[in-house]
């Protein structure tokens, strides 16, 4: 009964739907001639999509004042009437799954310009606000304090893009784009000096300077990716600028220095019969001071340092980054209530970039680990460092890491990506890569290629990160195959560019052939795996454990290789447990590179193993040689647990699919067979403990500068302690020099 009642309304409902576009297109004349307007639809052209945004301050990537384009201009929805159905339609509109409320009287700031709509009735289930009943498009008698907002529930409609990030919104058609044209010629990127020109139709226009400022040279500056601004010899230009002919767009600008765009400041534009004179003045010319990674002159790099206590972490692309600040010689994070532009730009400009281009919120370069030290950062601009800012401190109950804010910058215009293109590929992120050396376009040497050496080949391309280094790319079009320029290559992941990583001086490549050549796939997201620190601090203890009871262990190598020569199944061996909980806090799932065709069935586990190596497990001593490791050969990787609202999506059981899933850890119990460290030849003694996380880069990540995790270990014979466990990038420079820099996996001998 219940069923067939069901079926009746949905039958129901699909005449409904049906039937309401052809009712919403009979609206009466008389209904627009009314003194008090008759809610009714709000058609407009079906050309396009209508565009929906999310404005205001202050304010989260999941909330603000509503703002349509309609008819080429922004404008605003008043609050007369508004309801959660309205917001509802709203939310989905912009890719969120709903509404949890809405907000009157211009609650996130007034807006500018029209009022489109006014009395909007919506069911909830329109598919745009466009089809819920109103007054019609720009009909209303509210002024712009009266501007409606929304509150969407920050989980997105699967297939919309992310949208937390708040940017500047500026009119495109007010000043579309801003360059320095240099007067003398240099070969060399970044351009830093030169007139200040605007992009206007199909052309390039000057701004008169009359009443040009310092301010407005700042704004420029960081717009084109520079933190600072320099004095300019405007007698010089004068000279040069006199035989030119300018066409001058835009006079009387007047930045107050805090902005993040030329288009924010008040200015004025000629009118379109006016003479373009600048009478009195010139055009603007400006000087900027690149940070210093962007610096030619390596004497005035030294003397130019950027900030110590404040970096950017788990970012594809240069000058982006999950913000991060330093307090008592430990790294934490900073929460994204009242995030703004004008704080991401302070930001910004202390790390040597130019102002925000955008802020971003809701874990949007992933989650960070550790304290959360800032909270609603209320920065004017004009600030040296975001810790000279307003602030309030936290706790627990306020923030978590899924609000950790974002920022991504302005940088100086280099170029890089015109020396490297990736060819033959089905998509515009994957590829063989071809570099150009010289005049010359040519291949790679795939010989010793790894995801190090991708990452700076998918940052170079502004791509995102590595997902995959490719070393045989016979399945890619290799009809315009070019020679092979380039082999050696070794990078550390950092470069900017795949010219600044080591390489043969002559090309010398063993395996020379085209199907050889190296290539790429690259993604805008991707894991981040790091291990929970205090947990193997916590559950640390020394178990000396029966021979008899380590057979299985011993066919894996679980043991050190002095077990090979003991008395079995007699005598025990003594072995260091603990914990180990590896959580991805990235924006991709962790997924073993190799196929289930080649995962490896473990009769002694009962499960198949996707990895060969994903754990190191090691005891150093003082001058950093490993006394003992754990041979953590294989894993099989699962979803043990999830954040709230997360749910597993892997497991090891019944040849499941293997990874671990955002916002979900790996447990791997102490109590579990290979979970530990053999240690019955270790001496009593002080040592460091260290665990590192994928440590071959077999698997893509956005950082793996925080894969290794150590620890202070004090063994006396009998027991063992641990502390100051912390992952390898949580502490300041000067905490670290506390523990004995060890040569990584070069010295892979056990003394």
């Amino acid at each position: 009964m219940e069923k067939s009642r069901r079926g009746q309304q949905l039958a129901f409902s699909l005449l409904f739907w049906l039937w309401l576009p052809c009712c919403l297109t009979q609206t009466t004349p008389s209904n627009a001639a009314t003194t008090t307007p008759t809610p009714s639809p709000s058609p407009r052209p079906q050309t396009e999509r209508l565009k929906v945004r999310l404005a205001g301050y202050p304010r989260k990537h999941n909330e603000g004042r509503i703002e349509l384009f309609y008819k080429g201009e922004w404008g605003t929805i008043c609050d007369d009437d508004f309801s959660i159905a309205n917001a509802n339609v709203l939310c989905r509109q912009m890719g969120f799954v709903s509404a949890t409320g809405w907000t009157h009287s211009a609650k996130y700031g007034k807006g500018q310009g029209k009022i489109w709509l006014d009395n909007v009735l919506c069911n909830g289930g329109e598919k745009s606000i466009e089809f819920c009943k109103s007054r019609g498009w720009g009909n209303s008698d509210c002024t712009h304090d009266e501007d409606a907002g929304v509150v969407c529930k920050d989980e997105r409609i699967p297939g919309f893009l992310d949208s937390n990030v708040i940017d500047a919104q500026m009119d495109d058609n007010k000043v579309e784009e801003v360059r320095l044209r240099p007067v003398v010629a240099k070969k060399k990127l970044p351009v830093s000096e030169g007139v200040v020109e605007v992009k206007y139709k199909d052309g390039w226009v000057q701004i008169c300077d009359r009443g040009w400022t310092i301010k407005n040279t700042h704004v420029v500056c960081g717009m084109l990716g520079f933190p600072h601004e320099r004095k300019v010899n405007k007698n010089f230009y004068k000279l040069y600028l006199e035989r030119q002919k300018n066409h001058f767009h835009i006079h009387s600008v007047a930045c107050t220095g805090t902005e993040v765009h030329l288009a924010a400041c008040p200015l004025e534009f000629n009118k379109p019969n006016a003479t373009s004179s600048c009478e009195g003045g010139m055009a603007a010319v400006v000087s900027c001071m690149p940070g210093p990674l962007f610096m030619q002159n390596s004497g005035l790099k030294k003397k130019l340092k950027t900030s110590n206590n404040v970096r950017l972490k788990g970012g594809a692309r240069l000058g982006e980054g999950r913000v991060e600040v330093l307090k008592d010689n430990e790294w934490g994070t900073v929460c994204d209530d009242r995030w703004s532009l004008q704080s991401a730009s302070v930001v910004c400009r202390e790390l040597g970039f130019g102002s925000a281009k955008e802020a971003l919120t809701g874990a949007r370069m992933g989650q960070g680990m550790g304290p959360i030290y800032m909270n609603e950062v209320k920065c004017l601009g004009e600030e040296k460092s975001i810790w000279n800012c307003p602030f309030k401190n936290i706790t627990s109950e306020d923030c978590q890491h899924t609000e950790d804010a974002a920022v991504r910058c302005n940088v100086p215009y280099m170029g890089l990506e015109n020396s490297i293109r990736i060819v033959g590929g089905r998509s515009n992120y994957e590829g063989r890569v071809e570099v150009q050396v010289g005049s010359k376009w040519g291949t790679v040497c795939s010989t010793g290629w790894t995801t190090k050496e991708a990452m700076v080949v998918c940052r170079q391309l502004g791509l995102g990160y590595s997902l995959h280094a490719i070393t045989e790319t016979w399945y890619w079009d290799g009809s315009n195959v070019t020679e092979m320029v380039m082999s050696g290559v070794k990078c550390t992941g950092t470069e900017m560019a795949l010219t600044q990583c080591q390489h043969h001086k002559t090309v010398n490549c063993q395996r020379a052939a085209a199907k050889f050549a190296a290539g790429v796939i690259c993604s805008e997201t991707a894991s981040d795996l790091v291990l929970n620190a205090p947990l193997v601090q916590q559950t640390v203890y020394i178990e000396d454990r029966p021979l008899h009871m380590l057979y299985c262990a011993a066919e894996e190598d679980c043991l050190s290789k002095s077990a090979a020569k003991a008395n079995w199944p007699y005598g025990h061996r003594r072995l260091l447990r603990f914990s180990s909980q590896i959580n991805n806090i990235g924006r991709a799932d962790f997924k073993p590179k190799a196929g289930r065709h080649s995962w490896v069935w473990h009769a002694c586990h009962g499960h198949y193993h996707s990895m060969d190596i994903f754990t190191h497990y090691d005891l150093l001593n003082a001058n950093g040689t490993k006394v003992a490791e754990g041979h953590k050969a294989s894993f099989c990787l699962e979803d043990s647990d999830c954040q709230e609202g997360v749910s597993k999506r892997y497991e090891c059981a019944n040849f499941g699919d293997q990874g671990i899933t955002v916002g979900c850890w790996d447990l791997y119990r102490h109590d579990i067979d290979c979970q530990w460290i053999d240690i019955t030849d270790v001496k009593p003694g002080n040592y460091i403990m260290q665990i590192v996380i994928n440590p071959n880069f077999e698997v893509a990540e956005s950082d793996f500068t925080n894969n290794a995790m150590k620890c202070n270990c004090k063994y006396d014979g009998h027991r063992i302690w641990f502390h100051n466990c912390h992952i390898g990038d949580a502490f300041s420079e000067e905490a670290e020099r506390r523990f004995e820099k060890y040569p990584g996996q070069l010295n892979n001998q056990i003394s």
